[in-house]
């Protein structure tokens, strides 16, 4: 009986390990940094009021990534792509792209294998970043968020899996969760995304752009790695659809 039970501990171990730990360990990572610092207000060290505001400002502007700054090349200003990754500008911010890394993320990494996917991951949203700073090069919002990776993985998924099919809920027909082929609900995406950045402003909002370039990147990365190997698959199911911009 008791080795009987260690054989099924070892065996949850292991189907652990060999879980999409990386998507996991990313989404871990989000949740913890954007806990711990002034945005979420649960930390009473950055006070209340006007000095939490602040905080919050120099928080964006340490860590987020700054267009006309990224420009100039400073080597502070070229690591914040990589840091803003990281940082979230609200709660919905942050719940809406870890759902979406959760959902598409864990395929991904075991298609790619764990490295690759990580820095694949680390890549796509540096360029993403990057993409939107070189089209508003004049620009001083700060811009953060993991939605350029993220938009990454959505692309490289469209590739690798097409005929995998996803639950999703679409207000407009009273959040009735519907199955789909996941092309169907990515490029339905890929349309939002493209209508929301032609008509964006420069005002603080979200930085749509940034989601077509990751988008782009990880579906080209994908064709290009993976041609004529792709699997098809079934996917798990997924719901929904200072001054400065969230990606």
């Amino acid at each position: 009986m008791i080795r009987r039970a260690l054989m099924a501990k070892k065996a949850a171990v292991r189907a652990a390990l060999a879980g999409p730990i990386v998507t996991y360990g990313l989404i871990g990572l989000c949740c913890l940094i954007f806990v711990i610092g002034p945005v979420s207000g649960l930390d009473p060290r950055y006070g209340t009021g006007a000095d939490l505001l602040a905080a919050q400002t120099g928080y964006f502007e340490r860590w987020g990534v700054i267009p006309s700054e990224l420009l100039r090349g400073s080597s502070h200003a070229l690591l914040t792509p990589l840091t803003a990754l990281f940082i979230h500008g609200s709660w919905l911010h942050l719940l809406g792209n870890m759902l979406f890394l959760f959902v598409f993320g864990g395929m991904a990494e075991e298609r790619m294998g764990r490295l690759e996917f990580v820095l694949f991951y680390l890549v796509a949203g540096y360029l993403a970043l990057c993409g939107y700073a070189a089209a508003h090069a004049d620009s001083v919002q700060t811009l953060v968020g993991a939605s350029g990776a993220i938009s990454g993985v959505l692309g490289a998924f469209l590739y690798l899996f097409p005929k995998a099919r996803v639950t999703s809920l679409f207000p407009f027909l009273f959040f009735l969760p519907l199955r789909f082929p996941a092309w169907a609900v990515l490029i339905f995406w890929f349309v939002l995304q493209w209508m929301a950045a032609r008509t964006a402003t420069t005002q603080p909002g979200v930085a749509y752009l940034a989601h077509l370039v990751g988008f782009c990147l990880g579906f080209l990365y994908a064709w290009a790695r993976y041609r004529g190997s792709r699997q098809w698959r079934g996917a798990p199911s997924v719901e929904g659809g200072g001054r400065r911009r969230e990606g």
